[in-house]
């Protein structure tokens, strides 16, 4: 039994999802104390609570501890088992880290699974759908799985109410990625969501965008959310490279003025695109554990979050992998896994 202080760096539920992966990954049981204890509501709330009952389902495990609210869980994983699930998180929690914590099982099963997630799509300190679509899983691609996304429906803060499917084609194992050049830039694009909000807000997004960073007009579309349930707005950037597609996320939040949220992904899209390198802060989140159970690989980043350096160190918990997270320059960071290192 692995044991884990869940107020150990960043203190909230991603080491949580990064344990319940692993968890099911290497069959290892793990008992965690202090479950969110830095967040302003400690243990678990609707979204970690369904990960939970998630992994659960997926790996056939036996679990206590798993009630709202609580501080204490502990997970014993069974054999993990493809096949078609359903998941909802209920309220406007984010879907999208349902599906993080059970994916990486999922990536190496005995057969495909396929799985429809119901909650948030577009929440703040989450990866959107669009990041995942666009970013994330051309990469998990490229390391062998097949993994497809389809939106049904977009879910904002607070209302939720969004659905999307994901297919996984499993691979035997997982292959190495480095990603060490981001190459030059081929195209981009400014994508406005908007749900039961007025015109102009898009137009005020779409302005800060294209006089921060010089985009065309014809580089920017409107989306508005048919039958919508309820208020919400994200503005996502979408840069296309050679090597990589990143995708920068500012979400609309009750009281915040439409020009600070499109500065937030437009702050993000000039820090990579200043650092010219492959990897932004949180597509280095969310790589460091696929590349882990790969066994080796590496990327180049900008300045790791205190996510990433939690993140590492729960996979060293569970894996024997070496991994090494060091500065090139005053902009670029290097992480490297197994062997790279």
């Amino acid at each position: 039994m692995i044991a884990i202080d869940g107020s150990e760096g960043e203190g909230g539920g991603q080491i949580l999802r990064t344990s319940l992966a692993l968890s099911l990954v290497t069959g290892q049981p793990f008992r965690m104390e202090r479950l969110r204890a830095r967040r302003q509501k400690p243990g678990l709330l609707r979204q970690h609570l369904t990960a939970v009952e998630a992994a659960r389902t997926v790996g056939c495990a036996e679990v206590i501890g798993a009630t709202l609210s609580s501080q204490v869980l502990e997970f014993r994983p069974g054999p993990v088992t493809p096949g078609n699930y359903r998941f909802a998180v209920g309220t406007a929690g984010s879907a999208t880290l349902v599906l993080q914590t059970v994916l990486p099982s999922l990536l190496t099963a005995s057969g495909p699974s396929t799985l429809t997630l119901e909650g948030g799509t577009h929440n703040p300190l989450a990866p959107s759908f669009d990041f995942l679509a666009k970013c994330f899983m051309p990469l998990i691609r490229r390391m062998g799985p097949t993994v497809e996304l389809e939106l049904k429906r977009p879910g904002f803060f607070p209302a939720g109410g969004g659905q999307f499917h994901a297919r996984v084609q499993p691979a035997t194992k997982l292959s190495p990625i480095d990603l060490l050049e981001r190459g030059s830039i081929l195209s981009r694009h400014a994508r406005i969501w908007t749900s039961k909000l007025p015109e102009h807000v898009a137009e005020r997004e779409l302005a800060v965008v294209r006089e921060e960073l010089k985009w065309r007009a014809d580089e920017c579309t409107v989306e508005n959310v048919p039958h919508p349930l309820g208020l919400g707005n994200a503005v996502v950037l979408e840069i296309e490279a050679e090597h990589v597609t990143a995708v920068f996320t500012g979400f609309g939040e009750r009281g915040r003025p439409a020009e600070e949220v499109a500065k937030v992904a437009v702050e993000a899209a000039k820090v990579w695109l200043e650092a010219n390198v492959p990897v932004d802060e949180h597509l280095a989140d969310q790589l460091l554990l696929p590349m882990a159970l790969a066994g080796e690989g590496s990327f180049r980043t900008t300045k790791p979050s205190l996510h990433t350096t939690t993140n590492a160190e729960i996979i060293r918990r569970f894996l024997p992998v070496p991994i090494r997270i060091e500065p090139e320059s005053d902009l670029i960071w290097r992480v490297s896994a197994g062997s790279r290192v």
